[in-house]
């Protein structure tokens, strides 16, 4: 199954790479065109097939990516303002996350996204691998930075590696 989806990918990818010398254009948002109109052609040409996973996994993958490109500027914007303003708004905790990612691979990829936003940091991983403990600079709200993590960010990149 998972070579159905690598195949539809690199198709998908060659399909774009044709639209492009086609057009005789070669920019990122032609390429992204390009991109989407192979997506769709081998969404119709593939309808009756049984593995329909790629075709749920793209729309999810791009779903991610403006979702934590929105985290990232909203933690990013209150870190800025906070370095503005002569208060300081920070409250500084360190949360004991349960985790539902359970392979090394999904840890590791949850630990570097919540990482890479500003405003938190992955002190250490648990031995059993069931916790990761998390500073957080502006923590108002255990349950509710809990419950927003794993509804928000786990939950979403769960749906794109499982």
């Amino acid at each position: 199954m998972e070579k159905t989806m690598t195949k539809n990918f690199l198709v998908n990818l060659m399909l774009s790479g044709i639209w492009v010398a086609l057009t005789g254009q070669l920019y990122y948002l032609n390429f992204v065109f390009g991109f989407v109109l192979g997506f769709f052609i081998l969404w119709v040409l593939n309808r009756n097939e049984e593995d329909q996973r790629y075709f749920f996994r793209v729309p999810r993958i791009i779903s991610f990516a403006f979702f934590f490109l929105y985290q990232i500027l909203k933690a990013n914007m209150q870190v800025a303002f906070d370095v503005i303003t002569p208060k300081y708004f920070f409250k500084p905790g360190i949360v004991e996350y349960p985790m539902d990612a359970k392979t090394d691979f999904e840890i590791n990829l949850l630990s570097t996204m919540l990482s890479l936003t500003p405003g938190t940091l992955i002190l250490e991983v648990s031995d059993d691998k069931k916790h990761i403990y998390i500073h957080v600079m502006y923590l108002t709200d255990i349950d509710k930075f809990i419950h927003e993590t794993k509804t928000g960010l786990e939950r979403r990149l769960l749906e794109i590696l499982r």
